[in-house]
This record gives structure tokens, C-alpha cells and sequence, in this order.
């Protein structure tokens, strides 16, 4: 009875809105549909946008619409390849930098390309090393092989699983795990209480990262957010999906809205059985 009881007096992880998830509308739009919609804070994506790269001008935003920034996704994409310098190393260090500025507590990181061969040979070592500098939170994130019809291109090292290195912290991307094909539920549990960050989305076995809205595709979005709530997570759960194809500004903010309420709706699921 005590334990259902402590259970029950458990906060539910707080819900944020990635600036991804508005483009091509810009990285202050997200601030404002994020405010708007009644979101928990923002995920920043450092990517080609000014304004995302720039902390004074991300702290105006959050201070604007009331939104707290709760994590940074340091800029790790092929398209941000220059984005804040093109030493991996020195990214990660702005990345940390923007964080404890800003009040978020975690920095997403994806494990890096092969042919950053010095970066993925110190890659393990050297994010536990930076982790140790620091109370921010580096999760490093599940990526995906890259397919061409029936071709399979591995893209990352050590590995685009990272649950098969050491490191402390962990971002569960549930649009790759459907783009890998991986067993959604045994990568939850594999990385256990590393598990410091979730990106929520939905996917198919698509060759494509899809970013769904969750519950448009066939991943376990639900029963992944009620054994997190069940279990008493402390990270944040951040929508990440892509609205490009939305044919308003309007169709948009309806996807962010159903995906926010998906998200409230199954991570209370589990705390009104529990009580």
C-alpha cells in the first residue's frame, strides 16, 4: 500500500515541444506555440537558424512567452556540420555552455559519423569526460543505418545503438527505433535508469526517419510513456515529430496540440491505476 501510495504522489515528467518539430516555421515560433498550447519548456535544435544558436536571444524568447528551455540538442546533423565550429569537440562544449546558461538539464548528442574517425575513437571517453565537468546531463541518442533500397549503409560509430558502449546517460528516440527496426520495449529496458531523455514520436519500418505524431504510426508510444511515469523518470519527454507537410499554420499547431495531449494523457495513465 505504501509504495502504490508513493507511486501516486509521483510527478509526471515534464512534456516539451522541440524546435524541430515547427520548422519550417522558425525556432521562435516554437517558443510561442510551446507557451501557447501549454507546454512544459522547449527542446532548442542548434541548427541553421540564427536565433538557435544564439543564447541571449533564446533566453529573450523564454523570458517572452514563459517557456523554460529544458534541453539542447547540440548540433550533430549533416546539415549543421558548421554550425558553432567544425571540431565535434568544441560544438559539444558550446552545447554544455548554452545549457548551464540556460537552465536546461540535458544535452542530446548523437553518437558520431564514421568518418569522424579521431571524434568516434575518443567519442565514449570523452563525453564521459565532459559529463564529469558538469551537472547537465549529455544523453546520447539511438540512431538508425541509413537504407537505399536493399542496401544498408552503417553511418555511425562506435555504433548507431549506443546501448552497445558505455555511457551514462542515454535519449530514446522512438521515430529511429522504428527506422532501425529495433525492439522498441528491450531498448527501453536495456538502458534501464540511464534512460535520461525521451523523443517522442511515432514510425513505421520506413526507410525514412518519419517523426509521426504519436499514435499515427506503430510504435509503442503509449505503453513507453506509462511504464516511464510508472517507473518514477525524472528526465523530460520532448515531442519531436515533423509537421512540414502541414498545409497551415493552423493544421500545425493542431498536430502539436494532439501530440501534447496523446503524451498528458498516457502519462497519467499509469498514476490514476496506481492510486
Amino acid at each position: 500500500m505504501a509504495q502504490d501510495s508513493n507511486r501516486s504522489a509521483l510527478r509526471a515528467p515534464k512534456v516539451a515541444l522541440s524546435t524541430a518539430s515547427v520548422y519550417p516555421e522558425p525556432t521562435s515560433a516554437a517558443f510561442e506555440i510551446a507557451g501557447r498550447l501549454g507546454y512544459d519548456g522547449v527542446e532548442v535544435m542548434v541548427w541553421t537558424d540564427p536565433v538557435s544558436q544564439d543564447v541571449d536571444a533564446l533566453r529573450r524568447l523564454s523570458d517572452q512567452h514563459g517557456v523554460p528551455i529544458l534541453a539542447v540538442h547540440a548540433p550533430c546533423l549533416l546539415i549543421t556540420q558548421r554550425v558553432w565550429s567544425t571540431d565535434p569537440w568544441t560544438k559539444l562544449k558550446r552545447a554544455r555552455a548554452a545549457a548551464e546558461s540556460l537552465g536546461a538539464s540535458t544535452v542530446v548528442v548523437h553518437p558520431p559519423f564514421r568518418w569522424q574517425r579521431a571524434y568516434a575513437r575518443e567519442f565514449e571517453r570523452g563525453v564521459w569526460r565532459m559529463a564529469q565537468e558538469t551537472d547537465v546531463r549529455f544523453a546520447v541518442e539511438n540512431m538508425y543505418p541509413w537504407r537505399y533500397r536493399d542496401r544498408e549503409l552503417l553511418a555511425y560509430a562506435p555504433n548507431w545503438d549506443p546501448t552497445e558502449d558505455d555511457y551514462r546517460h542515454f535519449t530514446l528516440d522512438l521515430s529511429h527505433t522504428a527506422t532501425s527496426r529495433s525492439d522498441t520495449l528491450k531498448m527501453l529496458d536495456t538502458m534501464g535508469d540511464r534512460l535520461a531523455h525521451l523523443h517522442l514520436a511515432d514510425g513505421t519500418d520506413s526507410a525514412k526517419d518519419e517523426h509521426l505524431v504519436p499514435g499515427r504510426g506503430d510504435q509503442p508510444c503509449a505503453e513507453v510513456l506509462e511504464r516511464l511515469a510508472a517507473s518514477g523518470f525524472d528526465g523530460h519527454v520532448v515531442v519531436e515529430v515533423n509537421t512540414r507537410r502541414a498545409m497551415s499554420s493552423q493544421e500545425r499547431e493542431a498536430d502539436l496540440a494532439d501530440a501534447l495531449a496523446f503524451t498528458r494523457l498516457h502519462l497519467s495513465t499509469s498514476r490514476l491505476a496506481d492510486s
